[in-house]
């Protein structure tokens, strides 16, 4: 993203030095998808995603998805499909246009045995009900940023998914989403940045960038109270199985 044009080569290395071992640019759009794909063939350590975020779900349609496929199916660099999924909160693109954008690349992602990267934003029911269609097929894929309950992360881990935590974990009005990563099973928990946004505390409000997801790792591991070490080693170890790293 344009958040790191002037300096990613320091947040790569910052990355790096710091004991990040691999890192996945999502793609939101055609242009995004285009440039995270370039990313992840110009580093060893970097793999890439395609897919249209439901705030540009207006925007899409067959044509482009289209080429977002031949970007998929084209490279090996490409691990999943998404950022795709639903936003009822900002609403920057209509409902309508949002469900159905999402229920073409739900099935994609299942036709390309690719897993899918949900966003799911004040549309937990929705989300739901299109995977709960879909719960005869062999699911892949993770909720990203959770802010749900328990309760609804052991639905969508019922359904084949993971659950992945950002940094909002260690901010006060968190309750829920602290109560699912104490309480999910270790087997199906990632940890995200979702850079440039939501950095943990205490770096809040600044630019998020991989390195910090030593601190959102960090807290989690309080709350199951386990070492960090151990945490860190069982979510990179899902992620590679979930994504197909090496």
């Amino acid at each position: 993203m344009e958040d790191y044009a002037g300096d990613i080569e320091a947040v790569l290395d910052r990355a790096l030095a710091g004991g990040i071992s691999n890192i996945i640019s999502v793609g939101i759009d055609i242009p995004s998808s285009r440039r995270a794909l370039l990313l992840a063939e110009r580093y060893d350590f970097i793999y890439s995603t395609v897919g249209f975020h439901p705030h540009n779900a207006d925007n899409a349609d067959v044509v482009k998805i289209d080429e977002l496929i031949k970007l998929a199916s084209g490279s090996k660099k490409v691990v999943a499909w998404g950022e795709a999924g639903l936003d009822f909160y900002r609403h920057y693109s209509q409902v309508k246009n949002q469900i159905e954008i999402f229920e073409i690349q739900i099935d994609i992602a299942l036709d390309l045995n690719l897993p899918i990267i949900i966003h799911d934003r004040d549309a937990h029911d929705d989300i739901l009900e299109i995977v709960s269609k879909r719960k005869n097929r062999s699911q892949r894929g993770v909720i990203h940023c959770f802010s749900g309950d328990y309760k609804l992360a052991m639905s969508f881990i019922e359904l084949g998914y993971y659950i992945s935590i950002p940094g909002t974990v260690t901010y006060k009005n968190a309750d829920r989403t602290r109560e699912a990563a104490e309480k999910i099973p270790i087997e199906r928990l990632l940890i995200e940045t979702d850079a440039p946004f939501l950095a943990p505390l205490p770096l809040r409000g600044k630019r998020n960038e991989p390195l910090f997801i030593r601190h959102t790792a960090e807290k989690i591991a309080g709350l199951r109270h386990m070492e960090f070490d151990e945490l860190a080693l069982n979510t990179s170890l899902n992620a590679k199985k979930l994504f197909g790293l090496p």
